[in-house]
């Protein structure tokens, strides 16, 4: 049964504007596993990358029902691509399961996730 469903859409630019102004951008919503997968990506991967985590972060936030802050933070949460590319939610609060969808054009990274309980 579907505990919670949540979608955000994020302008790449503004997260490459982001990491450019503040260093700790990427160790603040980038758990250690994520920025390891981060580092072997080209530079426009990257900012996709980035992009792609922080939407999916807030989508799962979003479908938790709490938003980022107190009951979910950007380190709660490692989504990690499998070795076919597919991103997974490997760590997260809920007690159940957690599904996630990233796409991305050149400008725009949207993403969505589902929780259902177990």
């Amino acid at each position: 049964m579907i505990a919670g469903i949540g979608i955000d859409i994020t302008e790449i630019d503004r997260i490459k504007a982001a990491v450019e102004k503040n260093h700790h951008f990427i160790n603040r919503v980038l758990t250690e596993a994520e920025i390891q997968q981060l580092d072997l990506l080209s530079e426009k991967r990257r900012y996709e990358y980035i992009a792609g985590r922080f939407s999916a972060k807030e989508s799962y936030s979003k479908a938790y029902g709490s938003g980022l802050g107190k009951k979910v933070r950007f380190q709660d949460l490692a989504i990690l691509n499998n070795q076919d590319g597919k991103p997974i939610v490997y760590t997260h609060p809920f007690d159940g399961n957690a599904f996630v969808s990233i796409s991305h054009t050149d400008s725009m990274v949207i993403t969505q996730v589902i929780l259902e309980n177990r």
